[in-house]
């Protein structure tokens, strides 16, 4: 096994016509990614040619940016170990990240299990997180039109507008505003920025902050961004409530698609014993795992209470949990944040807080009763 570092890998999505193509080629300029592999598959929208190929070896392509390309020709997984193993090899040149685009109808959801389920990629890559982009102009529609387009964003690390340019005048305002407060309700945790002044850049857009204990100190706080979905709980919460006593209904969110996707965060300082976060793990995919769109965070283990182990998921797949040397921030106490679909906060938190509750042996209890029932 290589004693090399996992290099990062980071995943671009977007509904068609978001402008993937316009970002990559610009991205790819920047020194930063001089080294970088892009993979695309047989529906990407990448523009081969106006990235002035220099030449070709079978489907790896080497661009004048210095950057190599590759078509996806089978199973994403065959791909990357395939590429993985001829860079070990010196058959071709020696990336230091690689970048996936996916196609504009993709559910990312397929592409993230990928990375996450194969051993070998597990030792090789680490994944660092998931880059979408949306139309400002008509990003509405497309969110009311194409559930695809929702879990994009559900699923996002970094948020990117772009195409304001075309929105103008006070109407063009309105739907801006209209935008960014339907992105940061599908997701409040995920970084928010635009093409329209410059903002996404590539050092804004990688290097976000996934843990890698062995060589770098993670960046919990921007990584997780626990306090902006507790923001966004309160609010949620607060608009909740007025509608309710000032209106009663709300015919308007009934046909859309995000309507029924929610986020939210719990934290917990007591610790949870290792088999109780392994039974935890095993009931919340069992039973949620579908629409579990996106969970991350630390959690304070008994075994250990001075190393936090960080957890990331998506839908019933979990990365495999990893021990970090310290609390990032010097406060031990587990915080969890998760994307969901059709699923209230108190059927995970209670679920969670039942293994914590070391006290009267409720947790026991709770985990053979829920056991019984499977």
């Amino acid at each position: 096994m290589s004693d090399q570092a996992p290099l990062p890998i980071s995943v671009i999505t977007g509904f068609l016509g978001a402008g993937k193509t316009t970002l990559l080629n610009t991205l790819l300029k920047d020194p930063m990614l001089a080294n970088a592999c892009v993979v695309i598959n047989e529906f990407g929208e990448v523009g081969i040619d106006h990235l002035l190929v220099e030449k070709s070896d079978e489907n790896v392509i080497e661009l004048s940016s210095g950057c190599l390309c590759c078509t996806i020709r089978g199973d994403l997984i065959d791909t990357l170990n395939n590429l993985l193993d001829r860079r070990a090899a010196g058959d071709i040149k020696a990336f230091d990240r690689i970048i996936i685009e996916t196609t504009g109808l993709a559910d990312p959801a397929p592409v993230l299990h990928a990375l996450m389920r194969d051993d070998r990629l597990l030792t090789r890559l680490r994944l660092e997180g998931v880059i979408t982009l949306v139309d400002g102009f008509n990003g509405p529609s497309t969110l009311d039109t194409h559930p695809e387009a929702v879990k994009q964003v559900a699923m996002a690390d970094r948020i990117v507008l772009t195409k304001l340019d075309l929105l103008e005048g006070k109407q063009g305002e309105d739907q801006l505003f209209e935008i960014i407060a339907r992105l940061r309700k599908l997701n409040p945790s995920a970084r928010l920025l635009t093409t329209h002044r410059g903002e996404a850049t590539a050092e804004r857009l990688f290097n976000t902050g996934l843990y890698d204990p062995t060589k770098k100190s993670p960046n919990v706080a921007d990584w997780l961004s626990i306090e902006a979905v507790e923001r966004a709980e309160k609010s949620a919460h607060s608009r909740q409530h007025t509608h309710d006593h000032g209106h009663g209904h709300h015919h308007h969110d009934k046909n859309r698609h995000d309507a029924h996707i929610r986020s939210f965060a719990f934290r917990d300082t007591r610790p949870i014993s290792p088999q109780g976060l392994e039974l935890f793990f095993e009931l919340l995919t069992s039973y949620h795992g579908p629409n579990m769109l996106r969970m991350k965070g630390v959690i304070l283990v008994s075994d250990d209470p001075t190393k936090p182990v960080a957890v990331h998921g998506v839908q019933h797949v979990l990365h495999p949990p990893v021990r970090l040397p310290a609390w990032p921030d010097g406060k031990p106490e587990t915080r969890l944040v998760f994307i969901v679909k059709d699923i209230d906060k108190p059927a995970i938190e209670g679920l969670f807080k039942a293994f914590t509750d070391q006290i009267d042996g409720s947790a026991a209890a709770f985990a053979d009763k829920t056991l019984s029932l499977r």
